[in-house]
């Protein structure tokens, strides 16, 4: 059984696609690192867990990217070609790619092929292939030409059969299709042409592949919406001779027909491929996955704002461009078997996936006479006397759910406890399937709210914002700070608005202070209730009568501060966090500035002082927090007059660091000077007395 995931966004942003959309999604060294091209100029690499990138690239104005970057997993580094011939590698330390390594070619690339145990390849537009090195070691030697003249290159494919590196690549030439096979080993180049079975009168769209043994399994999907396959021996008889390949048909109607446009498939495994498109002419498009051994439809889920007719997949993740915006959707494709094909098997639906058998005319697509047009059901051949069960135990995740829909409280906690004890191997799957659960009643009855399971559910490390996005609104809606911290300690992949909506709860909650008191389970991270934390209660309209007093005790209660240190340790991109912070009330700002300048003075009396508790926060963050807020509010915190103080303060401190920095500077040259001393001095003995004299 097959099933699609929550989608979530990997980049908010548009990004340059173009009317083909992107050049490519492209794994990196690190299992959760994908690079991702545009059709422009830039190279962004994300990590999807985080949902954020960690670097970008571009090249020059003028200059064009012209195949997707890849990472060379012998090295740890990325390779790129911009304007057909100019090849570029760096790493995730280089900022500008005009400055890092450059080879121009002698003939124009169409795709870099690499994998992991391999060296990078390198594919021509002429069909001629180099691996990486041999070619860095003389970049300007001759390309040959190797398919006839006309033929295209319409698609590729990277494999290692037997520890044995494999390319196909298919051209196209006056509506012919041929595929070309080149076996590295034994440096053999097959050629077939690739006829037209059924489908005589269709044109093909897209092509994917995946090894079944000695053969290659092409699949292509023509524009009668039907999906056509090949099989490609790997080892040939003859090479020399241009052998005929017919097509036969695999699944019908999987798109509509009269569609050309926006549509594509993907090899998941031997037994699904995935589907992009409309399935009826005037429908929206949908992403679809198939079981190809039993021809049914697994799952779909429909894709309103439209897609750019592409689909990349590495481990479970589907890539595509969903509107405008880089959207992975996570995936499972269970073993096949026959219940899981008819949708016999026990399973939970998610909001907008629509999971059912659908039948395809198994007569027509097999020619085995195992259904009629007109059957409702495909009639299966059975052995006499043999019984199958399409029953199989419930299991505790599926029991777990039936208690949450009407269930108390208190009988869901004692179930839960019970569940998490015991590991099962769908526990990651269970786990935000319970947690979809919970949040569903919870919408559906205001009164149902099981803090006590849910923040279970968190400490279990598995979940995640995007797995779970209605958890925090949830909580903001019902206040719970102490459910906001455990989630902003747990999530590294909160976005930033949500963060500002979780700082202005925790800053705007004055008239819950003595109950956030009494909530002895927030974490205290960096604070001590025996300190002295007077004045937490103090009017922000009164005028401090002293700066000293003002500044020596912490400005909100040990509960509150534990509560901002959390928002102090979460990730971020200032980009995105600015236009946020921006919405803060301005007696919000002001506290928060206040509590930021004491935590500043503290860790700057003693430079090796860290703050007590648990999880203090550091310096550098304090820092980066003053200036985010001051550069979001500058305006704004200028014309309060309870700040005018506070802003005199953070100029004189700040004046006066410059002053210690450029007194250091000054130093700097002697202390050099004495290191290369000490280090020409070296029969010194095992004791010594020097003086040196600094002018």
């Amino acid at each position: 059984m097959a099933a699609l995931g929550e989608e979530f966004t990997l980049s908010a942003e548009a990004l340059f696609a173009g009317p083909d959309g992107l050049l490519g999604v492209e794994p990196s060294d690190k299992t959760d690192h994908f690079l991702v091209t545009d059709r422009s100029r830039t190279v962004v690499l994300y990590k999807v867990s985080d949902q954020k990138p960690l670097g970008s690239w571009s090249v020059k104005q003028g200059q064009i990217i012209t195949c997707p970057a890849v990472c060379n997993y012998q090295t740890g580094e990325h390779i790129v070609v911009h304007d057909n011939k100019v090849l570029r590698i760096w790493n995730n330390e280089d900022v500008n790619l005009d400055k890092v390594f450059k080879a121009t070619l002698s003939a124009e690339v169409h795709k870099i092929h690499s994998i992991q145990g391999t060296e990078p390849l390198v594919l021509f537009e002429g069909g001629a292939v180099r691996g990486l090195e041999a070619l860095l070691a003389e970049p300007q030697q001759k390309i040959e030409k190797v398919i006839c003249d006309g033929e295209v290159i319409k698609w590729t494919k990277f494999f290692v059969v037997f520890r044995h590196p494999v390319l196909v690549f298919i051209t196209e030439k006056d509506g012919n299709h041929y595929a070309y096979v080149q076996m590295f080993n034994s440096r053999n180049l097959s050629k077939y042409s690739l006829l037209l079975g059924q489908e005589e009168k269709s044109v093909t769209l897209n092509f994917t592949a995946y090894v079944d043994r000695k053969f290659i399994s092409l699949m292509s999907l023509s524009s009668d919406g039907c999906i056509y396959e090949t099989l490609i021996p790997i080892y040939p008889g003859d090479t020399e001779k241009n052998q005929r390949l017919v097509r036969s048909l695999l699944l019908k109607a999987v798109v509509s027909g009269i569609t050309r446009n926006g549509v594509t498939l993907t090899a998941l495994d031997q037994d699904h491929v995935a589907v992009l498109g409309p399935p009826l002419p005037s429908s929206k498009e949908c992403l679809s996955i198939w079981n190809i051994k039993f021809q049914t439809l697994q799952t779909s889920k429909e894709l309103p704002q439209g897609t750019s007719g592409q689909l990349w997949f590495y481990g479970e993740n589907l890539f595509m461009l969903h509107g405008k915006c880089l959207t992975v959707v996570p995936y499972k494709c269970g073993s096949s078997s026959l219940a899981g094909a008819l949708g016999k098997l026990k399973h939970t639906q998610d909001t907008g996936t629509q999971t059912m058998p659908h039948f395809v005319n198994w007569e027509m697509s097999q020619g085995c006479g195992l259904g009629s047009p007109n059957s409702e059901q495909p009639r299966i051949l059975r052995r006499k006397k043999t019984e199958i069960s399409l029953q199989p135990e419930v299991p505790a995740s599926e029991q777990l759910l039936s208690t949450i829909k009407s269930g108390s409280e208190k009988h869901i906690e004692v179930e839960l406890r019970k569940f998490l004890a015991k590991w099962t191997p769908d526990f990651h799957t269970a786990i935000g399937d319970i947690l979809t659960g919970l949040l569903g009643r919870c919408k559906a009855e205001p009164s149902f709210y099981p803090q006590n399971c849910l923040m279970q559910l968190i400490q279990t490390h598995v979940l995640s914002y995007s797995l779970c996005p209605g958890l925090m609104d949830t909580a903001l809606e019902k206040t719970d700070v102490q459910m906001l911290q455990l989630c902003l300690q747990q999530f590294p992949d909160i976005p930033e608005s949500v963060t500002c909506a979780c700082l202005k709860t925790f800053l705007s909650n004055t008239e819950q202070d003595e109950k956030m008191e009494e909530q002895s389970e927030i974490l205290r991270n960096g604070f001590n209730a025996e300190k002295n934390y007077s004045n937490h209660n103090r009017d922000l309209s009164k005028k401090p009568q002293d700066s000293t007093e003002e500044t020596s005790s912490c400005p909100v209660i040990p509960k509150r501060a534990a509560l901002l240190n959390a928002i102090l340790h979460s990730a971020y991109s200032e980009t995105f966090l600015l236009p946020h912070l921006k919405d803060l009330p301005a007696q919000d700002i002001t506290l928060f500035l206040q509590y930021l300048y004491f935590l500043y003075l503290k860790c700057s009396e003693n430079a090796t002082m860290t703050l007590p508790g648990i999880h203090p926060p550091t310096l550098s963050q304090i820092m980066d927090w003053i200036c985010l807020l001051l550069d979001a509010n500058f305006t704004v915190v200028l014309m309060i007059p309870e700040a005018k103080r506070l802003l005199i303060n953070l100029y004189k401190f700040v004046k006066s660091q410059i002053s210690v920095y450029s007194e250091l500077n000054k130093i700097e040259v002697s202390f050099r000077e004495i290191q290369k001393l000490n280090q020409e001095k070296n029969n010194t003995g095992l004791y010594s007395i020097e003086v040196l004299e600094l002018f």
